[in-house]
C-alpha cells in the first residue's frame, strides 16, 4: 500500500535546484577533465566563452570566464583536446550541470604540433609562404616600426642595436606578445602600420617575441597574423622565440630573424662601416678627378705646343696674294700695251680717250679694294677658327666631356650586364628543354612503362626478330630496373631430358598476356 502523499516532503523548484547545485559543488570542488572542445565559436561579446567538453560517450558543458580568458597562454579551437582544471557547479536556469574552467592546457605538444603542422599545409597551399612574393629588405631603412611589448627586453634590446649600428626613427606599435588577444593585436598593428602614408609609414616592420614554449608562443601561429603578414606591403622580419623556435609567421615573414637583436642588425646597416667606404671611395674619386685632369692639362698643353702660329699660318696665303698681285701687275701691263697698241691702231680723239683711261682706272682701282677687303676677310676667318680651337681645348670643357663619356660608359655597362642576364636565361630555357626532350626521347622512358630490351650482350646489338633471337640463343633482357640473362626453350636440345639449370636458365621467361595477346605482338 502507497504511502499517502500528504506525508511526501514539498519542496520548491528553487530550493531543489541549490540543493543539487551544494552537493554537486561539495562533491566535485575541484576537478581536472580531459576531453575535445566542441561548439566553441570563440569568446561572447561579454568576452566570456561558452563550449563542451565532450568524449565518445558523453559531454560536459563549459564556461571560462572573461578574466581567464585573458590569461590562457593559447587560444582554443574547435577540435582541440584540452586538460581543463576548475570546479564542477549547475545552472539552475536551465538545470545543467557544467565546468567553470579555471585553468586549461592542451592535452599534450602532439596534439598542439599536430594542429600546427595541419595548419601549416592548409596555409602553404594558400600561397602564403611562397618565396616569389617575398620582398627584399630596405638597405638603409629611414624609419622602422616595430610590434612587440613595451614593457619587455626586446624592445630594449632592438633599440640599443639599432642606435649602436645606424641610429634611424623607430616607432613601437604595443601589443600583448602572449595570450589570448596576441593574434587580433599583432594583425592589428601589422595592418595598420601599412595603413600609415608619407613619413609616418616605415620602411621595414620587426614582429619581436622573446623565447618560450610552444604555448607561449601560439598566439604567433594565429591565422590572422599570417595573413596579415603576407598581404603587408612593408618587409616584414619575423624575430620570434629563440633561434630553435619557429612558428607560422616564419613562414610567413619576408626575413626570418634568429633573436630579436639579430632583427635589428638585419634592419640597419653599419654606420661607421658605411662612413668608411664612403670616405675610401671619396678619396679614390678625388684622386682620379686630380689624374684625369692633369692628363687633360697635360694633353691640352701638347696640343698648344702642337699648334701653329699666326704668322705660320698666314704666310702661305699671304705668298699666293703676293704671287697673285705680281701676275695682276704683268697682266695690267701686258692689257695696257694690248689695248695701246689697239688705240694707235684705231682714231680715237683724246676726250675720249682720257675718258677711257680714267674708267679703266676707276675699275683697277675697285679691283684692288675688293682684293684686299678679301685678304683681310680671310686673316679674320683663320684667327676665328684658331680662336675655336683654343676654346675647345680649355679644362672646363674637357671636364664635361669626360663627365659625359663616363655615364655614356655607366649606361653601357648596366646593358651588357641586362644582356647578359637575358641570354644567359635563354640558354638555362634551352638547355632545360633540351634536356626534358632527351629524356622523353630515350628508351628508358618507355622501359618504365613495362616494356623491355632485348641485346645480343651487354652494350651489344639489339635483337628485333624472333630469328635473330634463336640464332642468339642466349641474350640479356634489359628492363626499367635493371637486366637480365635469359635464353631460349625453343634453342634447348629436345633428347636431352632434365637439363641441369645452368645460369643462362634460371630465369623463365615472362608468360604471354592472356587478354590483349590481339592488340600486342610477341616480343620476340
Amino acid at each position: 500500500m502507497s504511502e499517502p502523499a500528504g506525508n511526501v516532503t514539498e519542496y520548491s523548484v528553487s530550493a531543489i535546484s541549490g540543493a543539487l547545485k551544494r552537493l554537486v559543488e561539495d562533491a566535485f570542488g575541484r576537478v581536472r577533465v580531459r576531453g575535445e572542445i566542441s561548439g566553441y565559436r570563440g569568446p561572447h561579446s561579454s568576452g566570456h566563452a561558452y563550449f563542451r567538453l565532450k568524449d565518445d560517450k558523453a559531454a560536459l558543458e563549459a564556461v571560462i570566464w572573461k578574466g581567464v580568458m585573458g590569461t590562457l597562454r593559447f587560444r582554443p579551437e574547435e577540435g582541440m583536446e584540452v586538460i581543463a582544471t576548475g570546479k564542477l557547479t549547475t545552472f539552475p536556469g536551465s538545470s545543467k550541470y557544467q565546468i567553470v574552467i579555471e585553468q586549461m592546457e592542451p592535452a599534450g605538444a602532439g596534439a598542439l604540433m599536430a594542429l600546427l603542422e595541419e595548419r601549416r599545409r592548409r596555409l602553404a597551399a594558400e600561397g602564403l609562404f611562397d618565396e616569389a612574393r617575398k620582398q627584399l629588405l630596405p638597405f638603409m631603412p629611414r624609419h622602422i616600426g616595430v610590434v612587440t611589448s613595451p614593457t619587455g627586453a626586446v624592445i630594449r634590446d632592438i633599440l640599443h642595436r639599432v642606435m649602436d649600428r645606424f641610429p634611424a626613427r623607430v616607432t613601437v606599435w604595443p601589443v600583448r606578445v602572449q595570450g589570448e588577444t596576441t593574434g587580433a593585436e599583432v594583425s592589428s598593428a601589422i595592418t595598420g602600420f601599412n595603413a600609415f602614408t608619407g613619413s609616418e609609414r616605415p620602411d621595414v616592420l620587426i614582429v619581436a617575441r622573446g623565447g618560450g614554449s610552444l604555448e607561449d608562443l601560439w598566439g604567433f601561429n594565429d591565422e590572422a597574423i599570417v595573413r596579415a603578414v603576407a598581404a603587408s606591403g612593408i618587409p616584414v622580419i619575423s624575430a620570434v622565440g629563440h633561434e630553435t623556435d619557429w612558428t607560422l609567421i616564419d613562414f610567413a615573414a619576408d626575413v626570418r630573424a634568429p633573436t630579436p637583436t639579430g632583427a635589428a642588425e638585419m634592419a640597419v646597416p653599419v654606420k661607421a662601416e658605411l662612413e668608411a667606404t664612403l670616405a675610401s671611395l671619396s678619396a679614390r674619386l678625388d684622386g682620379a678627378v686630380r689624374r684625369r685632369t692633369e692628363r687633360a692639362r697635360q694633353a691640352v698643353a701638347g696640343a698648344a705646343r702642337g699648334l701653329p702660329s699666326l704668322d705660320a699660318l698666314l704666310a702661305i696665303p699671304r705668298r699666293r696674294l703676293d704671287e697673285a698681285g705680281e701676275i695682276l701687275r704683268r697682266a695690267l701691263e701686258l692689257s695696257v700695251a694690248r689695248k695701246a697698241r689697239r688705240l694707235a691702231a684705231i682714231s680715237l680723239n683724246p676726250a675720249q680717250l682720257r675718258q677711257a683711261l680714267l674708267n679703266r682706272a676707276d675699275r683697277v682701282a675697285g679691283l684692288a679694294r675688293r682684293l684686299d677687303n678679301a685678304a683681310l676677310r680671310r686673316t679674320d676667318a683663320g684667327r676665328e677658327r684658331v680662336a675655336q680651337v683654343a676654346r675647345r681645348l680649355t679644362p672646363d670643357t674637357l671636364t664635361r666631356r669626360t663627365t659625359m663619356q663616363r655615364e655614356r660608359l655607366a649606361a653601357l655597362a648596366m646593358r651588357a650586364d641586362r644582356v647578359f642576364e637575358t641570354r644567359a636565361e635563354r640558354r638555362r630555357a634551352r638547355l632545360d628543354q633540351a634536356l626534358r626532350l632527351m629524356d622523353s626521347l630515350s628508351h628508358k622512358s618507355v622501359l618504365k612503362r613495362g616494356f623491355a630490351l632485348v641485346r645480343e650482350r651487354r652494350e651489344g646489338p639489339i635483337i628485333t626478330t624472333p630469328d635473330a633471337a634463336r640464332a642468339a640463343a642466349c641474350f640479356v633482357v634489359e628492363f626499367a630496373g635493371g637486366e637480365v640473362d635469359a635464353a631460349l626453350a625453343e634453342a634447348q636440345p629436345a633428347q636431352v631430358k632434365n637439363p641441369e639449370p645452368s645460369a643462362a636458365t634460371k630465369v623463365k621467361p615472362p608468360a604471354k598476356p592472356a587478354g590483349n595477346s590481339a592488340n600486342q605482338g610477341d616480343l620476340f
